[in-house]
């Protein structure tokens, strides 16, 4: 059919409904904004917006026949270009007060249905995995989809995060500037997000504003609010409004350790190699896989350049880290932790007694002190040694010849 009858076609039915039953109608929409991501991330949202823009006009505004609507989605619609000719809009968020226990299970129901199911002993493993979803300043929200899912198979997995397309969460943070993937890291390391947030996000910002990507994750229920102070609390200075945000839960961080090994999804063979030779402890592989990879994949403008020594280093950091998260079962893997007298890089502590424990640094070679890349490595490893970094672990009962220690070094233009 033509756009123009497209457009009337919910205004027409809305008519023969309230001919037939002689009243007026109530439309669902749910979902409304997940046509527009997919137009977002295909690039095509303008023409999409224009015949959403339409359809929203003739359904809401110039349907005499409505009772009222009632939308769901994950952007909020005030400032968004195609609720321009609506009015009477009441938008409730994930900040919102209202209805704050009405959109997920609280958590007395979900120990209600795990005693039901004769999983009482269940109930600390299903509040790690599916807890954290916070609406106004009520706590303990569980996602429905997840946890009837667990009642169902009776183990923890990940449900709810595979039930909808995350193209548009791995663009923004794949395509996003140093900053925002720095404050990701930070996210899947376990710390806390301060930042302001931008609820009324509108498509064509995100690119560029880095607060809207934030509100982006949170209204989709990536991220979770720790605190926040409203700018209205704080006499209209939105500037000053902060938000303490983090992963919600050990559901979502899954997910997202999913997602980043999906950006290497090219490399995948290599990938399972480096996994291997990290565990075997094959220097000689090790290094073909970083040699290759950042020839070949890395860019100027991903590590960024010198004089700043610690970006390029935070770059490489983080990109190991992503490559060993497939460990997490195998390892407690923690990122920029206190040890000794000083902050290691990345610490492997096994589970299992059979498996050595590890130590990572990472260097970008100083050419003015350090020749080689060996002088580098050797520096990394000293420094290891010197910070008595492996000092948790062995106050932990791992033996010292039970602790490798690795230095990357790299050279940057």
């Amino acid at each position: 059919m033509d756009d123009v009858t497209a457009t009337l076609s919910i205004y027409q039915l809305s008519l023969y409904l309230s001919k037939y039953y002689g009243k007026k109608v109530i439309i669902l929409l749910d979902e409304y904004d997940t046509p527009m991501q997919e137009a977002y991330v295909n690039g095509y949202w303008n023409d999409l917006a224009g015949f959403i823009r339409n359809l929203f006009n003739s359904a809401f505004k110039e349907n005499p026949y409505l009772e009222r609507a009632i939308m769901t989605g994950i952007t909020r619609i005030s400032k968004e270009s195609i609720f321009s000719d609506l009015n009477n809009l009441e938008v409730i968020t994930t900040t919102s007060e209202e209805y704050a226990d009405a959109f997920g299970f609280t958590e007395a129901e979900v120990f209600a249905a795990l005693d039901e199911f004769g999983l009482t002993d269940k109930a600390q493993e299903v509040k790690l995995w599916y807890d954290g979803f916070t609406f106004g300043r009520l706590t303990d929200i569980y996602n429905p989809w997840s946890i009837i899912n667990y009642l169902s198979k009776k183990k923890a997995g990940l449900y709810w995060a595979n039930t909808s397309s995350n193209r548009l969460i791995g663009k923004l943070l794949q395509e996003g500037n140093r900053e925002v993937k720095k404050a990701f890291e930070g996210l899947l390391n376990g710390h806390h997000l301060i930042t302001p947030i931008d609820e009324q996000i509108v498509y064509d910002q995100l690119d560029t504003n880095e607060w809207a990507i934030w509100g982006l994750l949170l209204a989709s229920g990536y991220l979770k609010v720790v605190s926040f102070e409203s700018y209205e609390e704080i006499e209209n200075d939105f500037d000053d409004a902060k938000y303490e945000l983090d992963l919600t839960n050990l559901e979502v961080r899954r997910m997202f350790g999913q997602l980043i090994k999906g950006w290497f999804a090219e490399s995948r063979a290599d990938y399972n190699d480096f996994i291997k030779a990290l565990l075997l402890n094959d220097l000689k592989a090790m290094n073909v896989y970083m040699n290759r990879v950042s020839s070949e994949i890395f860019s100027y403008f991903d590590t960024g350049k010198k004089p700043s020594i610690q970006e390029p280093e935070r770059f490489y950091h983080g990109f190991v880290l992503g490559l060993i998260v497939e460990l997490a079962d195998r390892y407690i893997i923690t990122s920029n932790r206190e040890s000794g007298f000083g902050r290691y890089d990345v610490m492997l502590e096994p589970k299992k007694p059979t498996d050595d424990a590890m130590i990572l640094e990472f260097k970008v070679q100083d050419t003015e002190n350090e020749a080689e890349l060996f002088d580098t490595v050797k520096a990394a490893l000293e420094q290891i040694d010197k910070k008595d970094y492996a000092s948790i672990l062995v106050s932990k009962g791992i033996l010292p010849d039970k602790i490798r220690k690795y230095g990357f070094a790299f050279w940057v233009v």
